[in-house]
C-alpha cells in the first residue's frame, strides 16, 4: 500500500502555526514512507474563503518548503461529485430525505434542552413514507446512521476510542439547496484522492466518528486516523493571538529560517529520545506516528530563537545574503547592486555568528552600505576624541602599506602599533570601529576592514581624521 497523506486547510485566514505543524507531520510521514503528500483547499465556505487567504497559505507552505506531490485540489470544484455520492446513499437506503422545517428543528432543540437531553435530530423522517412529504418543501438528505452498537476508531495517537451510536444523530449530507456539507465533502474527497492516513488536530476527533460512518455506509476503506494534540501557549491555554504571532508568515517576516521552523514544529509534540536539533533529512528518516505524544505541547519563543541561531550559523553565506538582501533593501530604501551583494556575501562569515534572525542580520550589516562620510552615532562620537582621530591618522599610514589585505595581517599591524604606544588593543580597535562603522558594536574590526576592502576602509579612516 502506498501511503497518501493530505493537508486540508480552510482559506479563511493565515496559516496558523498549528496548521503548519499538521502540514509538516503529513509531509514528513509521506516522505518517510515513500508515499504521497497532497494538498486540498477546503473552500466551500464562500462567505469566509478568500483568494488572499489561499495565497497566504500557499506562500507559507512554500516558505516552509513543504511541497505537495500534485496540484492542489479545490473542494469547491467538486460539489457535483459530493451530491452524486449523497444520491447514491439515498438509492441504497443508507440515507433519507428529511422535510423538517427550521421551526420544527428549533422546537426539537428547545424540547431537548428543557428535558436535559443532548441536542440531536430525533429521526422524525427516518422511516416515514415520502408520500407524507409536505408540498413545496425542498428536503435535506440525512445519513441513516446506525442507532445501536458503537463506532470505534483505532487512532495512531489517541489509541482505541469508541462512541455509542445512540450519541450520534443522522447528520445532514446534502442541504436543501443541494450543496454538500463539510462532513460529506471531506469523506468523498479523501476517498477519491486515495488518502490512506488522516493526520490532523485532535479538535477533529468527534468528526472522525461521523466521517467513519459515512465511509462505512459507502463501503469504502476507512483511512488510518492520527489526531495530534493542539499547541498551547506558554500559559497552557490554547495558542491564540494574545500569545503573540500565530501565523506562519509572521515568523518568516520576523527573520526565522524555514529549516529552523520545521525543526521547532517537529519537536512540538513529536520526539526522538533527547534529540533537539534534527535536520530535515534526519527527520524524514526518523519520523513515525508512534513518536507523537498525547499531551498538548507549549510554544516557546526562546527555544525557537535558539534553534534559529543554530541554523543561522550552519547556513551557507551566499544563501543568507540572498535572504537578508530584501530586508536590508527595505531599511536602506533602495536595492543592492551586484557589488554590494558581493560585499554582503563576504560579510556573512563574521556576521552570522552574531545574529539570531535574518532581521537582526539586516540590522547588523546595514553599516556596510551607509554612504561616506560615516555619521557616527552618539556613543561612537564620544569615542572619536581628537586623540583617537590622531591615532587613526597614524594607523592609516601603516595600514596603507599592508601587502595582503586580510584580517590577520591587519590585526598584526594594529597590535604592533598598540604595543609601541603602550595601549591595550581594545583602546586602539574601538576608535577604528567607530570610524569604520559609526557604531561601538560590530563584528571583529579586522573582519570589517577585510570585508570593506583596502580602498573603502582607508577612505573611511581618512574621513575620520577630518574634524
Amino acid at each position: 500500500m502506498t501511503v497518501v497523506t493530505r493537508f486540508a486547510p480552510s482559506p479563511t485566514g493565515f496559516l496558523h502555526i498549528g496548521g503548519a505543524r499538521t502540514a509538516l507531520f503529513n509531509w514528513l510521514y509521506a516522505r518517510h514512507t515513500g508515499g504521497k503528500f497532497l494538498l486540498r483547499i477546503e473552500d466551500t465556505d464562500k462567505e469566509r474563503s478568500t483568494q488572499e487567504a489561499i495565497a497566504a497559505i500557499m506562500e507559507s507552505l512554500s516558505w516552509l518548503e513543504l511541497d505537495a506531490d500534485e496540484e492542489p485540489l479545490f473542494q469547491s470544484t467538486r460539489a457535483q461529485r459530493h451530491a452524486e455520492v449523497a444520491r447514491e446513499m439515498l438509492a441504497a437506503g443508507k440515507a433519507y430525505r428529511c422535510y423538517c422545517s427550521p421551526e420544527e428543528l428549533q422546537a426539537m432543540r428547545d424540547a431537548a434542552r428543557a428535558e436535559g437531553r443532548p441536542v440531536r435530530y430525533d429521526g422524525t423522517w427516518r422511516d416515514r413514507d415520502p408520500s407524507q412529504a409536505p408540498a413545496g418543501v425542498s428536503p435535506v438528505i440525512r445519513l441513516k446512521a446506525p442507532q445501536e452498537g458503537e463506532t470505534k476508531i483505532v487512532d495512531r495517537v489517541q489509541g482505541e476510542v469508541t462512541v455509542a451510536n445512540a450519541q450520534l444523530d443522522d447528520l445532514i449530507l446534502l442541504r436543501s439547496d443541494g450543496t454538500p456539507t463539510y462532513m460529506l465533502a471531506v469523506v468523498v474527497d479523501d476517498h477519491d484522492m486515495g488518502v490512506t492516513h488522516v493526520i490532523r488536530g485532535d479538535d477533529h476527533m468527534t468528526n472522525a466518528f461521523r466521517q467513519t460512518q459515512i465511509f462505512q455506509a459507502m463501503g469504502w476503506d476507512v483511512p488510518v486516523f492520527a489526531h495530534v494534540p493542539l499547541i498551547h501557549g506558554p500559559d497552557g491555554a490554547k495558542l491564540s493571538k494574545r500569545h503573540g504571532a500565530v501565523g506562519a508568515e509572521a515568523y518568516r517576516d520576523m527573520g526565522f529560517l524555514p529549516e529552523a521552523m520545521r525543526n521547532y514544529l517537529l519537536r512540538l509534540g513529536w520526539g526522538h529520545g533527547d534529540d533537539e536539533i534534527i535536520a530535515t533529512g534526519q527527520a524524514i528518516e526518523w519520523f513515525d506516528l508512534d513518536g507523537i505524544g498525547r499531551s498538548p505541547s507549549r510554544f516557546d519563543m526562546a527555544k525557537l530563537t535558539a534553534l534559529n541561531l543554530h541554523y543561522m550559523k550552519e547556513a551557507d553565506g551566499g544563501r543568507l545574503a540572498r535572504l537578508t538582501a530584501p530586508l536590508l533593501a527595505a531599511r536602506l530604501d533602495r536595492a543592492l547592486d551586484q557589488s554590494e551583494m558581493a560585499l554582503l556575501t563576504a560579510a556573512m562569515p563574521s556576521m552570522k555568528e552574531r545574529a539570531k534572525t535574518l532581521v537582526e542580520l539586516a540590522e547588523q550589516t546595514e553599516f556596510y552600505f551607509h554612504p561616506r562620510p560615516v555619521r557616527p552615532d552618539e556613543k561612537a562620537s564620544k569615542v572619536l576624541t581628537p586623540e583617537a582621530r590622531a591615532a587613526i591618522a597614524e594607523l592609516r599610514e601603516e595600514l596603507a602599506t599592508v601587502a595582503e589585505w586580510s584580517a590577520e595581517a591587519l590585526e598584526a599591524v594594529v597590535r604592533g602599533y598598540a604595543e609601541r604606544v603602550g595601549l591595550g588593543l581594545g583602546k586602539v580597535a574601538q576608535p577604528l570601529r567607530a570610524a569604520l562603522t559609526g557604531r561601538t558594536v560590530s563584528p571583529p574590526v579586522f573582519d570589517v576592514m577585510a570585508v570593506f576592502g583596502r580602498d573603502e576602509a582607508l577612505a573611511r579612516l581618512q574621513d575620520a581624521t577630518v574634524v
